[in-house]
């Protein structure tokens, strides 16, 4: 794969002496969208930490723009471009939306801290509506927009979304997905770790399947999407 961004090869992780993954193999180039789909429990947020660098790798490498960082601390990782926004949004609840979107700005982006803030604004216009709204009393809808601003405030290499459609509406759902798509063709290259499977094959250009800590299928979304083990890697069927 040409222009690979971000390349893990071998990844083993776990807590204390639980090994959660077991020798992972990912790869995803600038520009793309792509998904890592798995039930509760496959593995997914263990993996999102170790390649964020919260958890350490217990073997195998991480490379990301050229550079290893499987031992990087977490601010360096952000500050080369590698941000994730987490699962459930963790917005700061007593910030404004402004004051929120700013801390994203925190390691990387700083100096163009208001030309970002208009980019994220056209992307989610309700944010704009609401600048000087507490986050917690936001929708849960317009929390996950304000984690994904966030997010974009840092001028993002690769954005990690962790669970973005988890507890929102089918409507609200669907309108993620097709703002998933527009920061996608801004330049903003994607990794999707999601259960949303229907979703995420629409939008992603290539999905991973993780089961039990393994990729159990890989490939183009739409062989993905027809492939009869996706079924039993999410129904036991």
């Amino acid at each position: 794969m040409s222009d690979v961004l971000l390349s893990v090869s071998g990844l083993a992780a776990g807590y204390g002496t639980i090994e959660v993954l077991h020798g992972i193999e990912l790869e995803v180039a600038a520009g793309e969208i792509v998904a890592v789909l798995g039930p509760n429990g496959a593995g997914k947020s263990t993996l999102n930490r170790t390649i964020s660098g919260v958890l350490r790798a217990t073997r195998g490498s991480i490379r990301f723009a050229g550079g290893t960082i499987e031992s990087e601390k977490p601010a360096t990782i952000v500050a080369r471009g590698l941000i994730q926004v987490p699962e459930g949004r963790c917005v700061f609840p007593n910030l404004t939306v402004n004051e929120n979107l700013d801390l994203g700005s925190y390691r990387r982006g700083g100096t163009r801290r208001k030309k970002n803030r208009e980019r994220v604004f056209a992307i989610f216009p309700r944010l704009a509506e609401r600048q000087s709204q507490r986050a917690g009393t936001l929708s849960g809808g317009e929390q996950q927009m304000l984690a994904i601003g966030r997010g974009l405030m840092a001028e993002p290499e690769l954005l990690i979304l962790d669970e973005p459609s988890l507890g929102l509406s089918p409507l609200l759902v669907e309108e993620l997905f097709a703002l998933i798509r527009r920061i996608n063709s801004e330049g903003v290259t994607l990794l999707v770790v999601e259960q949303n499977v229907v979703q995420c094959l629409e939008v992603a250009r290539r999905a991973y399947i993780l089961e039990d800590g393994m990729f159990v299928l890989h490939g183009n979304s739409a062989d993905i999407r027809d492939d009869p083990n996706l079924k039993r890697a999410f129904l036991g069927l």
